[in-house]
């Protein structure tokens, strides 16, 4: 998998520069187990002012002046967040797309995925109620697949997502692992009448 991953990932062009009136970057953090993969995912803490409070999330944050880059972001963001040190325990494997949100947060994001060498310990600050590792084989094939319902402005909109066991996973999370799983893993197109993942949220 972790050969698939490198050739999937592989970009032999110089990284762009994320524009944005903000930038951010996130990690998708990888654990190999037996035949499946694991992805990280945090539950954000209930803040006020935080538009993604309680959200179900990856490791991430806004960029700083004194980050190298924006692969560094993601690195620090997630040792301050869960604990883990990614330039030493894991393996950046490439990038996927860039996402803006649109929920009136004026900001970019680039996600970065890292596969993690063997087991972390996990450290959790005050920014993360909770942490774990979910399979994503279950998350490939459907078997938690859901809907989110998002009001805003009077207006519904419901959103594809995965619900594990009552969190429900969407929007900008969710667009991150649908292009990892149609890049590497070959999910096919939605049927005629599904929800329509492109759709920008959160």
């Amino acid at each position: 998998m972790r050969e698939q991953l490198r050739l999937m990932l592989a970009d032999p062009t110089a990284e762009p520069a994320l524009v944005g009136p903000r930038t951010a970057a996130i990690a998708l953090i990888l654990l190999e187990r037996a035949a499946d993969l694991d992805v990280l995912l945090i539950e954000r803490a209930t803040r006020d002012g935080d538009p993604w409070s309680g959200h179900m999330a990856l490791p991430g944050g806004h960029a700083e002046t004194t980050d190298a880059d924006l692969g560094r972001t993601a690195e620090r963001e997630t040792l301050e967040e869960v604990g883990i040190d990614l330039s030493f325990a894991g393996e950046r494997l490439g990038r996927l797309s860039d996402l803006t949100p649109v929920r009136g947060v004026p900001i970019a994001v680039r996600p970065y995925v890292y596969l993690l060498r063997e087991p972390a310990p996990l450290l959790l600050s005050a920014e993360v109620r909770r942490a774990l590792w979910v399979p994503i084989g279950p998350l490939q094939s459907g078997a938690r697949r859901a809907t989110h319902t998002f009001v805003r402005g009077g207006e519904r909109m419901d959103f594809p997502a995965w619900d594990i066991d009552g969190s429900i996973v969407w929007g900008l999370t969710y667009r991150v692992l649908d292009e990892l799983f149609r890049r590497f893993i070959g999910v096919s197109e939605p049927e005629p009448g599904a929800l329509d993942n492109s759709r920008q949220s959160r």
